[in-house]
C-alpha cells in the first residue's frame, strides 16, 4: 500500500495535475489545460496597430474569452501574432480598470458618482461653458483606437447635437500627414496598396519605418516575398529592420525631403521616367522637372551626408522599370516639420516610374493606430463623414439628407487642428475639453505644456478604461469605458480593410462602451431624438454605408458585421454592385494578378471600384487601387505636388549639441504603454525604464559607459534613462524610445503646415551623466 507521500507525489488528480497536463482540444487548437478548453471560438480584429491581425478568440462555458490565438485562415496575417496580440486580453483584468464614474472632490480627490450624476454633471458643466464663452469654448480631443461607429457617433452627436465646433483626434500625431498628402496627389485619401505587394515587389523601399518592432506582421509578409527583393531602409538610425536589409542609406535627421527630389533628379537623368504612364494619369510632371534640376547629386551629397556613390546606387535600384518597386513609410516621414511634401515626395517617384497601381508596387503608407483609417473617414474632424467636406453646401446637404437632421446643423467650416485647439486653450477660447481613449498629458509634443493648460480649463472629462492615465489623473470628470473585446464594432487597417470586432467579455463594474455614453449624453443633452436611427453599432454601420456611397471608399456591398467576419475583412472599394460582380466572378474565373490575364466572362466592376484587382485565392481578399490609372480627381489623374525643402527648425547648438531621434522601442510597447504595461509578459519583452542609444565616440566624449545613468535635456525640460553604448546611432545623434512618459517633456514643438502633424522626430539636446540623486535608472540594463 502507497504512503500518504507516495500517493501525493504519484497524484493523478488535484490542481497541479489540472494545470500542468494538457488535453487534446476541439476547434484546431491543440491541447491546452483544462480550464483553457473552450467550448466554442469566434474571431475579432486585434486592437492595438493598423496591421489588422485576425485573432481566434476562445470561448469559455459563460461565453466569455479564457484565451486567444492568431487566426491561421485570414489573409492579413495567415495564423501569426505579434507579442500585443498575443497579450491582447490581459489588460482587460487591469486593477486600474475604471468602473464607476469619478468626479473631482473640493479636496482634489477623485469620488465614485452614479451614471445619472456623472451625466447631469458632464451636460450642466459644458453648457455653463458654452453659455458664458460661446459655443467654440468646448472642445474634443479623440482617438483612433476606438470602433468606427462610435467614431462616428460622437462626431455627429459632438458637433450636430451639442453644437461643439472643434474636434480632433491623436492620429493627428500619427496619420494626418498621410491623409492630406494623398488627398492632395490622388483626390482622396486612399492607400493605394495591399499586403500581398509585401510580397510581389523586386524593390521595397522603407523610408523612416521599421516595421521589424512596429508592424512585425507585415515585415513577416516581406519575409515570405520569394522574388529575392533588394530590401532598401532610409533611416538615420541603424534600426532592426536596417539590420535586416539590402541596404541601409543613414541620411541626416530629416533630409529625406532632399534625397527624395536627388533621386528624381537622377531618374529623370537616367531617362527613368514612364513618359507613357505620366502622359496619360499625371499633371504637373514638367514643372516638377524643372524643380528638381537643382538637386544634383553634390547639393544633395551636402545636406544628406550621403556619397554620390550611395546616391547612384539608390537611384539605379529604383530606376530598372523591369522591376516592380514598392515605397514604403510611415511616422518617420509623417511627423515631420516638412512631412507633407516629405510624403508627395515618394508619390512623386512612384508616378514618374509607372509604379502605382500593379502588384509589388505603390506609393504605400502604412498607418499607426488600429484604427486610423477610420478616423479618417469616419471621425468627423477635418473631413465631414464619409470623406465630405463641410466647406460644400452641397456635401452639407447630402449628409444631411442621409441622417435625417437639418443641414443648419451641420459646421460650415472643419475642426481647427490639434496644436491649434491647444493654442485656443492657451489663449482662454476653449474653457472645456473632453478626452477621449487619450493620454496627451503624456503622448503630446512638448509635453510640459499639457500642465500648464490644465490650469486654464474650467472643466475637463476624460473617458477611458483607466483612472491611471496622466490625463486622467488631472480630470475633473472620469467616464468609465469599456475597451477592446468588450464591445463590438468596426476597424479599417492600413490597407483599407474592413474587420469586425466581437465582444467577447463584459466590461468590468458600470464601465459602458463608449457607443454607449455617446447615446446616454445626447439623450441627457436634449438632441437624442436626432440620433434614434443610430440604436446600435450594426444600426450604425448601416448608416455609415450610405454615408460611403458613390465615393472612392464606397462601402456598400458589405451586408453587416457577419459578412465582414466571413469574408475575411473586405476591403473598400466594394460598392453594392461590385459585391454582385464578385459573387459572378467566383463562379466565371478569376483575373490571374501575376499573369494579368482575365478571363473574357468576368464582369467589370463599378466605376466607384476602380479596377478591383483579386487574387486567385479569394474574390473577398486583395484589392488595389489604381489599376486603371484612373485617380480620384476631377480630371481623372494624379498630381506632382512639391515645395522647396526647409531646414529643420531646433538645429544643435553649443549648449544642446546633440540631434535627439524617436522611435519605438520593441515589438511588446504600444505608444505610451497604458495597455501593454497591465501584461506581465509584455513588460518582461521590453526594456525597463528610459533609455539612451549613444554612439562610442559620444559616449566618450560626454563621459558616458554602458548602462551608466544620463541625463538628457532640452531647451524645454530633462529626462534621466539608462545609456545604450552603440553604434546604430551616427555620431552627434541619440535615440531614445517614445513610450516612457519623460521624453515628450524634450521634444519640439514643430508642425508640418498643411497637416498640423507635430515633429516628434529630432530636436536639439544635451547629454550629461546623471546627478547621483537625480532618479535615473542605475547601472544594469535590465530586462523585467
Amino acid at each position: 500500500m502507497k504512503t500518504t507521500i507516495e500517493r501525493f507525489l504519484h497524484a493523478r488528480e488535484g490542481v497541479m495535475t489540472s494545470e500542468l497536463v494538457l488535453r487534446p482540444s476541439e476547434f484546431g487548437l491543440g491541447h491546452v489545460p483544462a480550464r483553457l478548453a473552450p467550448v466554442a471560438t469566434t474571431t475579432s480584429i486585434c486592437g492595438f496597430c493598423s496591421t489588422g491581425c485576425s485573432l481566434k478568440i476562445h470561448l469559455g462555458a459563460d461565453g466569455a474569452a479564457v484565451n486567444l490565438s492568431p487566426n491561421p485562415d485570414y489573409p492579413v496575417n495567415l495564423g501569426m501574432a505579434c507579442p500585443k496580440g498575443w497579450e491582447a486580453l490581459t489588460p482587460l483584468a487591469a486593477p486600474d480598470r475604471a468602473t464607476t464614474p469619478l468626479r473631482r472632490l473640493p479636496d482634489g480627490k477623485l469620488a465614485p458618482i452614479s451614471w445619472a450624476e456623472a451625466l447631469d454633471r458632464f451636460c450642466r458643466r459644458m453648457k455653463q461653458v458654452q453659455a458664458k464663452h460661446g459655443a467654440a469654448s468646448v472642445a474634443v480631443l479623440s482617438t483612433g483606437q476606438i470602433v468606427m461607429e462610435e467614431m462616428a457617433l460622437l462626431g455627429a452627436v459632438a458637433k450636430f447635437g451639442m453644437g461643439i465646433k472643434h474636434l480632433d483626434s491623436n492620429t493627428r500625431q500619427c496619420m494626418a500627414t498621410t491623409h492630406v498628402a494623398y488627398k492632395e496627389s490622388f483626390g482622396f485619401d486612399a492607400p493605394p496598396f495591399t499586403y500581398a505587394d509585401f510580397e510581389e515587389s523586386d524593390v521595397l523601399v522603407f523610408i523612416g519605418a521599421n516595421p521589424c518592432i512596429a508592424h512585425p506582421i507585415m515585415w513577416q509578409r516581406v519575409m515570405q516575398n520569394r522574388r529575392n527583393p533588394r530590401i532598401i531602409v532610409v533611416d538615420p538610425r541603424r534600426t532592426e529592420t536596417a539590420n535586416a536589409a539590402s541596404r541601409h542609406y543613414a541620411l541626416q535627421p530629416k533630409s529625406d525631403l532632399v534625397l527624395l527630389y536627388g533621386l528624381a533628379h537622377l531618374l529623370i537623368a537616367r531617362g527613368a521616367v514612364d513618359e507613357a504612364f505620366v502622359a496619360a494619369h499625371t499633371e504637373g510632371f514638367a514643372e516638377f522637372a524643372e524643380f528638381v534640376r537643382a538637386f544634383t547629386p553634390e547639393l544633395v551629397s551636402a545636406q544628406t551626408g550621403l556619397s554620390s556613390d550611395e546616391l547612384n546606387e539608390f537611384a539605379d535600384a529604383i530606376a530598372d522599370r523591369s522591376k516592380r518597386v514598392s515605397f514604403w513609410w510611415t511616422m518617420g516621414v509623417n511627423q515631420s516639420h516638412q512631412s507633407t511634401r516629405t510624403a508627395q515626395a515618394i508619390v512623386n517617384l512612384a508616378l514618374m516610374t509607372g509604379q502605382v497601381g500593379k502588384p509589388g508596387t505603390g506609393p504605400n503608407s502604412i498607418t499607426g493606430q488600429c484604427n486610423a483609417m477610420g478616423s479618417r473617414l469616419f471621425g468627423n474632424a477635418g473631413s465631414l463623414l464619409g470623406g465630405y467636406a463641410f466647406e460644400k453646401p452641397e456635401d452639407r446637404a447630402h449628409v444631411a439628407d442621409i441622417l435625417g437632421i437639418d443641414p443648419a446643423a451641420i459646421p460650415t467650416e472643419k475642426s481647427i487642428a490639434y496644436d491649434q485647439i491647444l493654442d485656443a486653450v492657451d489663449r482662454g477660447e476653449i474653457r472645456a475639453l473632453w478626452v477621449i481613449a487619450t493620454d496627451p498629458a503624456h503622448s503630446w509634443v512638448n509635453q510640459n505644456r499639457i500642465a500648464r493648460l490644465r490650469e486654464k480649463l474650467d472643466f475637463l472629462v476624460v473617458q477611458d478604461m483607466f483612472t491611471t492615465t496622466v490625463t486622467a489623473q488631472m480630470a475633473d470628470l472620469i467616464l468609465p469605458a469599456a475597451g477592446w473585446g468588450e464591445k463590438e464594432g468596426t476597424f479599417i487597417n492600413s490597407e483599407r480593410r474592413l474587420g469586425a470586432v466581437c465582444k467577447v467579455a463584459r466590461a468590468p463594474g458600470q464601465a459602458l462602451s463608449d457607443f454607449r455614453i455617446f447615446q446616454l449624453i445626447a439623450e441627457r443633452w436634449g438632441c437624442g431624438e436626432m440620433f434614434r436611427r443610430w440604436s446600435s453599432p450594426a444600426a450604425a454601420l448601416q448608416i455609415l454605408k450610405e454615408l460611403s456611397r458613390g465615393q472612392p471608399c464606397d462601402f456598400t456591398g458589405v451586408r453587416d458585421h457577419e459578412h465582414l467576419a466571413e469574408s475575411g475583412g473586405i476591403q473598400w472599394p466594394f460598392p453594392a454592385s461590385a459585391a454582385a460582380g464578385e459573387l459572378r466572378n467566383a463562379e466565371c474565373g478569376l483575373r490571374n494578378e501575376t499573369a494579368g490575364e482575365v478571363t473574357t466572362n468576368a464582369p467589370r466592376l463599378a466605376a466607384e471600384a476602380q479596377s478591383a484587382i483579386r487574387t486567385p485565392q479569394s474574390a473577398f481578399q486583395e484589392r488595389r487601387l489604381f489599376a486603371d490609372g484612373k485617380f480620384f480627381r476631377p480630371n481623372g489623374r494624379a498630381k506632382f505636388v512639391f515645395d522647396p525643402p526647409r531646414p529643420m527648425p531646433e538645429q544643435p547648438s553649443a549648449e544642446f549639441p546633440l540631434i535627439l531621434l524617436t522611435g519605438r522601442g520593441s515589438s511588446a510597447q504600444w505608444h505610451t504603454g497604458s495597455r501593454t504595461d497591465k501584461s506581465e509578459v509584455l513588460r518582461r519583452l521590453a526594456p525597463r525604464g528610459a533609455t539612451v542609444e549613444v554612439h562610442p565616440d559620444d559616449a566618450e566624449k560626454f563621459g558616458l559607459a554602458d548602462g551608466a545613468p544620463a541625463l538628457v535635456r532640452s531647451a524645454r525640460g530633462e529626462a534621466s534613462a539608462t545609456t545604450v553604448v552603440t553604434a546604430t546611432v551616427q555620431r552627434g545623434q541619440i535615440f531614445m524610445p517614445m513610450h516612457d512618459a519623460s521624453v515628450n517633456r524634450l521634444t519640439f514643438p514643430a508642425f508640418d503646415p498643411h497637416s498640423r502633424q507635430p515633429s516628434y522626430k529630432a530636436c536639439a539636446v544635451s547629454l550629461a551623466p546623471a546627478p547621483a540623486d537625480s532618479g535615473a535608472r542605475r547601472k544594469q540594463r535590465r530586462f523585467e
